[in-house]
């Protein structure tokens, strides 16, 4: 039912959102390089979507249990933003090389970045960050040690993730082919 590709898959997309679990610089985890990976690997859209949110959906849950208590949930507007670099990695099939890979990583992050902030600033108390050009401003400019770490841990991950899986296919070939006839979200 479940490919050897589709397992492995899987597989290094959980132990990279468990990232997210042990200690780190604000914002250096693999969760863009999770949502591209998927996107671009996961023969099955359902698959692409569906593995990698889960990975980061289980990861807030355990952060929300264990690190940061009830209060402090998930964004979920971060999911849309995960949504689109997931399609941003599905435009990434049969074309991962460094150089696409590279310009994925960069685009998923400033795109993250410009979304989600602007729906800090859009969302938040209108006292912090006002409802204005400079409090918008303001707003992206305390945000960019964030965002510049977010770039970084895209392209280190996207390489340990990309880079991982093609040492994974010289091994075993069997990773690099599909082993079904028809499309599974296995696959």
């Amino acid at each position: 039912m479940f490919s050897p590709r589709a397992l492995t898959l899987a597989a290094l997309i959980v132990a990279a959102a468990a990232t997210r679990l042990a200690p780190h610089w604000p914002n250096f985890t693999a969760i863009g390089a999770i949502c591209l990976f998927g996107g671009a690997c996961f023969r099955s859209r359902p698959a692409a979507f569906l593995v990698p949110l889960a990975a980061i959906a289980l990861s807030d849950v355990l952060l929300t249990a264990f690190v940061y208590g009830p209060g402090m949930g998930p964004n979920y507007f971060s999911y849309v933003c995960f949504a689109l670099t997931i399609l941003l990695g599905m435009a990434l099939r049969e074309r991962v090389t460094l150089p696409s890979t590279t310009a994925a990583a960069v685009l998923a992050a400033v795109g993250f970045f410009l979304l989600s902030n602007f729906q800090v600033w859009l969302g938040g108390d209108g006292i912090t960050y006002p409802r204005t050009l400079p409090g918008l401003v303001a707003c992206y400019i305390a945000a960019i040690p964030f965002g510049l770490n977010m770039l970084y841990a895209n392209l280190f991950y996207c390489g340990a993730l990309f880079g991982g899986m093609e040492l994974l296919k010289r091994q075993w070939p069997a990773l690099a082919r599909c082993t079904s006839s028809r499309p599974a979200i296995a696959q």
